[in-house]
């Protein structure tokens, strides 16, 4: 007989499994027997929760991206209105957002993002609420508010490549480096 109430246990245990192993190989080149094995339990429970190795990854990415999300509006509530921008751009690097092994399922996931449907959907609407977030957070300050989110989408995506490939950036110095050009977006037209 199942144990009732198990699932959602399990399931997350999988998912954390999954951005470890991820984290561990630096790709998607994992098996879903390691992931199982980390999450303790069998790779037959882990087919039978998520029916295979992309849909357990897509998994921990909605995972990671509703962490982000959390970030985001906790800097967001505290934000003043000129510094929503810059609240923004602290969640982008919060230590829960920007440690090795999350960095590694960000990297995975730009490339499945490239041949899998499901993954490229995720990625457009992460692409697109952060991009929201970060247009309006910039209206009013910047002179063109749309282009200046996309400079800072930009910049927050090159920086996780950069510490992906192992660039020894610290989240304090990746944020100081995306704050210096908000600040020069941000910076009066002569």
């Amino acid at each position: 007989m199942p144990k009732t109430g198990m699932e959602p246990i399990r399931r997350e245990a999988l998912v954390k499994a999954t951005i470890a192993e991820i984290g561990a190989a630096g790709s998607l080149d994992v098996t879903v027997s390691q992931i199982a094995r980390r999450a303790g339990m069998s790779s037959a429970l882990a087919h039978h929760y998520f029916g295979g190795k992309d849909q357990i990854f897509l998994a921990a990415m909605r995972r990671i991206l509703a962490d982000f999300g959390t970030e985001i509006r906790a800097g967001l509530r505290v934000a003043a209105p000129g510094d929503r921008a810059a609240a923004i751009v602290r969640a982008s690097f919060a230590p829960s957002c920007f440690t090795p092994d999350v960095i590694s399922a960000w990297m995975t996931f730009y490339v499945m993002a490239q041949t899998n449907p499901d993954a490229l959907r995720l990625w457009q609407i992460y692409q697109r609420r952060l991009r929201s977030n970060l247009t309006h957070a910039l209206r009013g300050i910047a002179d063109d508010p749309r282009s200046a989110a996309n400079t800072m989408a930009a910049l927050i995506d090159g920086l996780y490549i950069r510490a992906a490939l192992n660039d020894p950036d610290t989240p304090e110095s990746a944020i100081g480096q995306a704050l210096s050009v908000l600040h020069l977006l941000k910076a009066p037209r002569l």
